[in-house]
């Protein structure tokens, strides 16, 4: 009977919240108009999201680029975390006193400095010694014309291909320490008995490892690792500190030029939820296919 009562009231609850947070929108909005004396004027969004060439075809506008921007970064900083991440875990999981030493120190140094610090100085000493040992500068100087196309898709225009260079290693080597706990969960929620049986097969320790404990480890880690490179999307924001131009960066500039605050704003926040849930509902298909799988 309490089952049954629950399930007739959820839709009130539900309505009842709409309700609430219309009204609380609502009241934001009658603030910003009366109180700050804001006008509103939404017809500039849609300008910068799209607008027209030359050849009067739709192209994206600054706060689309940003969201690009920011997609790359964060798929390009996760692809670097991922390695960082695994080898911190494996530290953390040696025999060897000195590599958990290591391993720890550094997910401790990661997770318990405030992240704006970190990206202050792992970025400006990232383009200064870092970046130039990959030539890149020189490479940027030389690339042909379908070169430059491939770059600015997959990365960044060349121009700007040493700033996305440092900040995506710089979100990577940040994300690395949650990457590692994620995977050293992973590892140790394997069962002792796949250990055991690798060994009774005359694999060596590390051959169990790589070939049987680790995949099952990654498997099961699939999860939080989506859950991870969510955050990392909306965590990406902090480099528009360092003139990355990411959403936040060209949301940021839009603001400044035209001075429709709240529209800017309320529209980049709109953008990352929209990012933030459909990556969130490809993650879960991805989880239920790979439980049918199993």
């Amino acid at each position: 009977m309490d089952l049954w009562g629950r399930r007739r009231g959820a839709p009130v609850a539900d309505a009842a919240l709409v309700l609430l947070l219309l009204g609380g929108a609502a009241w934001v909005a009658w603030e910003a108009a009366t109180t700050l004396r804001y006008t509103w004027n939404w017809s500039i969004i849609p300008g910068f999201i799209l607008r027209l060439d030359e050849a009067g075809r739709l192209v994206p506008n600054l706060l689309l680029l940003g969201v690009f921007n920011t997609l790359r970064l964060a798929l390009w900083g996760m692809l670097g975390a991922a390695p960082i991440g695994l080898l911190v875990a494996l530290m953390r999981l040696s025999r060897d006193r000195f590599l958990r030493l290591v391993g720890g120190a550094y997910v401790e140094l990661i997770r318990n400095t405030p992240a704006l610090v970190l990206l202050f100085i792992l970025y400006f000493f990232v383009s200064a010694q870092v970046t130039p040992l990959f030539g890149i500068d020189r490479a940027t100087a030389t690339m042909g014309p379908l070169a430059r196309r491939i770059v600015s898709v997959v990365a960044a225009p060349p121009e700007l291909l040493v700033a996305f260079v440092s900040g995506a290693i710089c979100l990577a080597v940040f994300e690395g320490a949650f990457i590692a706990e994620i995977l050293r969960a992973g590892i140790l929620s394997v069962e002792r008995g796949q250990w055991e049986a690798g060994a009774s097969l005359g694999l060596k320790r590390w051959q169990v490892l790589r070939l049987v404990v680790v995949p099952q480890a990654v498997a099961r880690s699939l999860p939080p690792l989506g859950t991870q490179f969510i955050a990392l999307v909306k965590e990406s924001a902090i480099v528009s500190i360092v003139s990355i131009q990411d959403l936040t960066f060209m949301a940021n500039e839009v603001a400044v030029s035209t001075g429709r605050v709240f529209e800017v704003w309320i529209t980049t926040s709109v953008l990352y939820f929209a990012i933030c849930l459909c990556l969130s509902l490809l993650f879960a298909r991805l989880e239920a296919r790979a439980r049918r799988g199993r």
